[in-house]
């Protein structure tokens, strides 16, 4: 017997446990057996099952491989198997919505499963990941732009930005392109269904590392420096010019940034980066106390945040275009194809 020729427990990722021979298991040998032979398997074809085999066979290959699962039924008798993987869909059909109810995600027929993983699952992840790096990077700008700020200033504990200023930045001014990254595409939907390996890069996790963190990471510590060491050169020593030209240009760098990782500019990201600089430069008369409104309506205050703005946001737009030119990935070799 192949079961008596394996260990009497099974090892799983560093634990020891006991076979379990209750009804409807599987006995701990020919558990491993089975799970080493079907993994080894393009396909895996379990007739006959109960309920809770579905369940088993899906929690043996979490379990055993540590690979996420999911599961598709359109019956009472999946809904075991539907919750026990990591993502559930169910179908609506002749049997009934049990299956449906109890799904994380629901389809009308089985085709559309295609869409769901290839297109809207994609595009899920793709912006999700770029919203939270994004999210991240503009707040470690403006941690930057305080430390060195401090750091000029013998350590000073006096915050270059205070009250209203901090609120807006990351709530007002620079929300509504963030949330317009939502209805980013790098691809087409046709792209995306014709091109299963776009898909199958993305299961590698590549869009969301160390790397791409760390390389986030770098852009903001370029960016907050840039915006806060060229300030103190060309202004003077009053603090309400420094904080009103820092903070313009902080805004203006951070929507220049996000403009230049949009891969698709539609409508509403343009209406959002234009309400955006209107809002702010709006509210700026609201908030007298925070700037000197004299040299806000100077010619040499818009000067100095254009001039500021390209010197910190150029440099990261002309990198980018060189790795994409260098080493694009396959979203940029499909749309340099067309």
């Amino acid at each position: 017997d192949p079961a008596e020729a394996l260990a009497p427990a099974v090892k799983v990722k560093g634990e020891r446990r006991p076979p379990s021979h209750g009804p409807g298991s599987i006995g701990g040998g020919l558990r491993e057996l089975f799970i080493s032979v079907a993994v080894q398997c393009p396909a895996v074809v379990c007739c006959r099952c109960s309920p809770e085999q579905k369940a088993l066979v899906c929690h043996l290959v979490k379990q055993y491989t540590g690979l996420q699962t999911l599961s598709v039924g359109d019956g009472g008798n999946d809904v075991a198997m539907i919750q026990m993987a990591d993502v559930g869909v169910g179908l609506e059909g002749k049997e009934g919505k049990q299956a449906s109810l109890a799904s994380d995600f629901s389809i009308r027929r089985f085709r559309d499963l295609r869409h769901l993983l290839f297109w809207h699952g994609r595009n899920s992840y793709v912006r999700s990941a770029n919203m939270a790096q994004f999210v991240i990077s503009r707040g470690v700008t403006i941690s930057i732009l305080q430390a060195i700020f401090s750091a000029l200033f013998f350590f000073s504990s006096v915050s270059l930005f205070s009250g209203l200023l901090l609120i807006g930045y990351s709530t007002v001014y620079t929300a509504l392109p963030v949330l317009a990254l939502v209805l980013d595409e790098d691809v087409t939907r046709q792209q995306a269904l014709a091109f299963p390996q776009l898909y199958r890069n993305l299961a590698k996790g590549r869009q969301m590392t160390l790397k791409t963190f760390f390389t986030w990471c770098a852009i903001s510590t370029w960016e907050g420096g840039c915006i806060i060491l060229m300030t103190m050169s060309v202004m003077d020593s009053n603090f309400f010019n420094i904080v009103g030209v820092a903070f313009s240009v902080l805004i203006v760098v951070e929507l220049l940034t996000l403009g230049f990782y949009v891969h698709s500019w539609r409508p509403m990201m343009v209406v959002a980066e234009v309400a955006s600089l209107l809002l702010y430069f709006g509210s700026i008369l609201c908030m007298r106390s925070y700037f000197d409104m004299t040299y806000i309506l100077s010619a040499s205050f818009y000067l100095n945040v254009l001039y500021i703005a390209l010197v910190a946001a150029l440099p990261v737009c002309v990198t980018k275009l060189v790795f994409q030119c260098v080493r694009p990935n396959q979203a940029q070799k499909l749309k340099s194809s067309d």
